[in-house]
C-alpha cells in the first residue's frame, strides 16, 4: 500500500515523493532541478528512487 501512494505522490509531486523515500539530499535536488526543467524526468528520477531503493520504509524525518 505504501508504495502505491509513493507512486501516485511521485505523478502529482515527484520531488515529495523523493524526499518521503529519501528525506533532504542530493537525489531530493537532483528531482527538483529536473521537474523544473521538464515534468516526466522529474517523474522518472522519482519511480527510480522508489524502486531501486531496497527498503521500503520510507525516511523518518
Amino acid at each position: 500500500m505504501e508504495i502505491i501512494l509513493l507512486v501516485i505522490l511521485a505523478v502529482i509531486l515527484p520531488p515529495a515523493a523523493v524526499a518521503v523515500k529519501r528525506g533532504a539530499g542530493t537525489h531530493l535536488v537532483i528531482s527538483i532541478i529536473l521537474t523544473l526543467l521538464a515534468w516526466v524526468p522529474g517523474i522518472l528520477h522519482a519511480l527510480y528512487v522508489i524502486f531501486s531503493d531496497k527498503s521500503t520504509r520510507p525516511a523518518t524525518a
